[in-house]
């Protein structure tokens, strides 16, 4: 069992590692542009992200899933990574940070 400080750690380097997934498309990482939703580590190692596309049937689902995969498993702690995309709440341009918009020109 992780110590409540530990996995506020490993969640924090859970997060970093999801910022260096860059969208190929927008050139922004899925954090920046909101797209995580919630992530949860269990007691096995067993990391759950859940995710969202900026639209629906986008053709990056699989890419996109690959490299988040690819990235958490630099976490020792993490033995085993699900990705699951979701669809509601809908992905739209106010879950993207200051950052993104700035980029990305929107207002």
């Amino acid at each position: 069992m992780y110590k409540m400080r530990d996995i506020n750690i490993i969640k924090d380097e859970i997060v970093a590692q999801l910022a260096k997934v860059i969208d190929p498309e927008l050139n922004i990482d899925i954090v920046n542009l909101g797209l995580v939703y919630a992530i949860d580590l269990d007691e096995d190692g067993i990391c759950l992200v859940q995710m969202m596309l900026t639209t629906m049937g986008c053709p990056l689902a699989d890419v996109l899933a690959k490299m988040v995969i690819k990235q958490l498993k630099n976490i020792p702690e993490i033995k085993n990574v699900d990705v699951r995309f979701i669809w509601e709440p809908a992905w739209t341009p106010d879950r993207l940070s200051r950052e993104a918009k700035m980029i990305l020109g929107v207002h």
